[in-house]
Order: structure tokens, then sequence, then C-alpha cells
């Protein structure tokens, strides 16, 4: 640090600017990278995806760390995408005349049938059983 003096008062001590480094990486490429990789997994339906601490591990990245990250690029929670994901599979299942709906459930990883009709309705609108009936119904 450089001293300075005030007339009548003693020299003290400022701080130097600093210079300014550049990131090591550009900002939101780490981000990208870690929504990326956990969109992939998701997709993927890899056995780490069904929740945020197992999937963070995976990654090798704190689980505030992948949330952010997750949300920043692609402005939707890490769940409300793997929700969306999971309704996506269900709703192909049902078109294809899965006929359980607890068996669906588990399947793709709902803590029960209620949990799955609850988030599909959130995400659809429409319960599984009305959509089952949409989407096999004969065309008249």
């Amino acid at each position: 640090p450089r001293a300075t003096a005030s007339p009548g008062r003693t020299m003290r001590p400022t701080a130097a600017p600093c210079p300014v480094h550049p990131p090591a990486t550009p900002p939101g490429r780490t981000s990208a990278r870690i929504a990326d990789a956990a969109r992939e997994a998701i997709s993927a339906g890899h056995p780490s995806a069904a929740g945020l601490l197992s999937l963070a591990e995976f990654l090798k990245v704190s689980p505030y760390r992948l949330s952010r990250a997750f949300t920043r690029e692609l402005g939707v929670s890490l769940t409300h995408y793997r929700n969306r994901v999971r309704v996506g599979r269900a709703l192909d299942r049902l078109e294809e005349g899965e006929p359980s709906l607890a068996t669906l459930a588990a399947d793709l990883g709902f803590a029960d049938q209620a949990h799955l009709t609850r988030t599909i309705r959130s995400h659809v609108g429409h319960t599984p059983t009305a959509l089952r009936r949409l989407l096999i119904s004969p065309d008249p």
C-alpha cells in the first residue's frame, strides 16, 4: 500500500488499485457445464438423478451449487425439470396402455400413485386416468 499525507495529519496507508484478472473460466460456463451434465443424467434416467443430493454427489458439486447453476441456466428448478421429464415418460406409458398407475408411479420414482397423480395434474392439468382416456380413445 501507498501512504498519503493530508495537511496537518499523519501518513496513512491507502489501498493500491488491484489489477483485474479475468476469471479462469468465463462467467456462466461452469454453471452451463453443471446444468448440462445434470440434464443429461436426468434425461438418461441415471440412478443418481433420483434426487438433488445423489445427483450432486454424482456430479461432484455441492447440492447448493447444482441447484443454483441448474436454475440459472435453464430457468426452472431441478425438481421441476425432473418432474417434467417423468411426466413425459408417464404420458408415453399411458399412451402405450400401461394398466397400473401404482406400477407406473413406482417405475418412475414417485413416492406413490397419489404423488404421480398430483404431479401429472400440476404439469398437464388432467389426472392420469383422464389422460389415459384422451390418449387411447378411438378417434370418432
